[in-house]
């Protein structure tokens, strides 16, 4: 069963970083689409960073120069990144996984696999 958990989140003050990180097991794939997701309360969820096999990356324009999607494949991990964060970047994060599709979007329906969200909060 594949499992992906995500660590890393916190209380920070602005202008603070945070590194997210996103272990995935229980599969063995030879390609991914692993994107990040927020939601704040009271707002819809939106896709933040993704990456790819080949490293292609691709960023929300609220977070671009800001964060940044790394990934370790020999520990079936990935990273967001988080710097100089704002009060508006607080939500629940998540890390999504498509091990089977071509490309990579935020298109959430072809994510099969999600971690459980962990909280970033950026204070004043």
């Amino acid at each position: 069963q594949v499992q992906l958990q995500e660590s890393g989140g916190g209380s920070v003050q602005s202008g603070g970083s945070l590194r997210l990180s996103c272990v995935a097991s229980g599969y063995s794939y030879t390609r991914y689409c692993m994107a990040w997701f927020r939601q704040a309360p009271g707002k819809e969820r939106e896709g933040v960073a993704y990456i790819t096999t080949d490293g292609t990356t691709d960023y929300a324009d609220s977070v671009k120069g800001r964060f940044t999607a790394s990934a370790d494949d020999a520990k079936n991990k990935w990273y967001l990144q988080m710097d100089n964060l704002k009060p508006e970047d607080t939500a629940m994060y998540f890390c999504a996984a498509d091990f089977v599709g071509f490309g990579c979007n935020w298109y959430a329906l072809r994510f099969d696999y999600w971690g459980q969200g962990i909280q970033v909060t950026v204070s004043h």
